[in-house]
């Protein structure tokens, strides 16, 4: 460390009493979670949905955490897909997203009602009695038959996943902008009113 540096420390050190200059922390008080923490539990929470919904998709839970992330950052399916490095997998995306309760509200814009479909459905009608009756292509009955039973599945458990999806998220987004607010925030703090004024 030069001299000047030094200089600058010590003057650091005599306004804020603190014994080191560095503000940022290793963990911020409270019950925000660390990012790995947070990635623990995503990948804790996908294990637990894939073995419960029996997931149909080729992506690992890795890759499914990736959807989820995306999903919360605003993220469309092909940009997901790109994310996972393979601008091919939009409609594996789209498919797992769904499994993973992350309905966008663009996916229930069936061309049908999709009251209709789920009323097929509970009187046990076949994808192609489906398709027939709602004149419908048996992919298009398919497509919508994840969303309608996605739906029924999050009714079932209360939203529970999405809720913690959610509050794991908005936890590390809190505990990122807190990190970096004391960051840029203590040093000024800890200056105002000095002259800033120094000549190297």
């Amino acid at each position: 460390m030069d001299e000047k540096t030094e200089e600058l420390r010590d003057i650091f050190m005599d306004v804020t009493d603190e014994a080191t200059v560095t503000e940022q922390q290793e963990e911020t008080p409270g019950s925000l979670q660390s990012e790995a923490e947070i990635e623990e539990r995503l990948e804790a929470l996908v294990a637990e949905m894939s073995d419960r919904y029996d997931f149909g998709t080729s992506l690992s839970e890795a890759e499914l955490v990736t959807v989820v992330e995306g999903f919360y950052d605003g993220d469309s399916d092909a940009e997901i897909a790109r994310r996972l490095g393979d601008e091919s997998l939009g409609k594996t995306v789209s498919r797992a997203r769904i499994d993973l309760h992350l309905v966008r509200d663009d996916d229930a814009d069936a061309p049908f009602d999709l009251d209709d479909l789920r009323n097929l459905l509970d009187a046990g009608a076949s994808d192609v009695d489906c398709a027939d009756e709602l004149g419908v292509s048996e992919s298009t009955v398919r497509r919508y038959r994840r969303v309608v039973e996605t739906q029924q599945e999050r009714r079932t458990v209360n939203d529970r996943y999405r809720d913690e999806f959610e509050n794991l998220l908005h936890d590390g987004d809190l505990s990122e902008q807190m990190t970096t607010d004391v960051h840029d925030d203590g040093l000024d703090d800890a200056t105002e009113g000095m002259e800033t004024n120094v000549s190297f």
